[in-house]
């Protein structure tokens, strides 16, 4: 999967926060910059992949 998406992020008192900009019903934080990416990431592919079976296929397609 190569899907770009855009972080919108800001420093709170503790720790980073941020959410993607075509998904903003995922938000996250890190302590680091790059543990907030890492942590997006993971939500994005959780939610991507909701209520998909243990087994599944892919299969590239163009639109």
């Amino acid at each position: 999967m190569n899907t770009k998406l855009t972080m919108i992020y800001w420093k709170s008192d503790k720790f980073w926060l941020g959410k993607l900009l075509e998904h903003p019903e995922i938000m996250t934080q890190g302590e680091t910059i790059e543990e907030l990416e890492e942590n997006l990431k993971d939500a994005y592919l959780l939610m991507a992949l909701d209520e998909v079976p243990d087994k599944y296929e892919t299969k590239e397609i163009s639109l």
